[in-house]
């Protein structure tokens, strides 16, 4: 029986070769999803608006493999968003992965220095214990999973500053 109190925890974190300004404009918006989460095929605004604590939004694509093939898809609720701190978090309200009332936080940090300038991303995660599924098999995958995410950043924040052809 899974002992529902006790929580797995996990994190991840990546040095992105970018400004921290540049980097929050990325993992700010929901727009931009698919532009560094590779697994997501489309983000969904639901309710409420975006960056305000209540905001939903329904996040589909190939996150974690279905038996059936199917994609896998999760209702997200914002806990938090922190422009100052450059933090947010999200809770997983429902989905089809079993990871519902999961808990995911992503914060920056200049991690810039006289000659150079970028951030560091670090990404913790909090999920209930998930039956039939090993901790450290959920939480390698996860960081996995997340850590592919943060060496996306840099190529979204490229391609956006690419000048468009006309």
């Amino acid at each position: 029986m899974v002992n529902s109190k006790r929580k797995w925890h996990g994190s991840v974190g990546g040095i992105v070769d970018a400004p921290i300004a540049q980097v929050w404009s990325v993992v700010s918006q929901s727009s931009r999803l698919t532009e560094w989460m590779p697994m997501v095929e489309k983000c969904t605004n639901l309710a409420g608006e975006e960056g305000a604590p209540g905001y939903i939004r329904l996040v589909s694509g190939f996150m974690f493999p279905q038996k059936d093939g199917d994609r896998s898809w999760i209702k997200e609720r914002l806990v938090l968003m922190d422009a100052s701190s450059h933090s947010y978090m999200y809770k997983m309200e429902a989905s089809n992965v079993g990871l519902d009332g999961s808990l995911n936080s992503l914060k920056l940090l200049d991690y810039s220095d006289d000659d150079h300038e970028s951030t560091l991303v670090d990404w913790t995660f909090e999920i209930d214990p998930v039956e039939g599924v090993s901790e450290e098999y959920i939480i390698d995958y996860l960081g996995f999973l997340y850590k592919s995410c943060i060496n996306r950043i840099e190529g979204a924040i490229c391609t956006s500053l690419e000048p468009t052809s006309i």
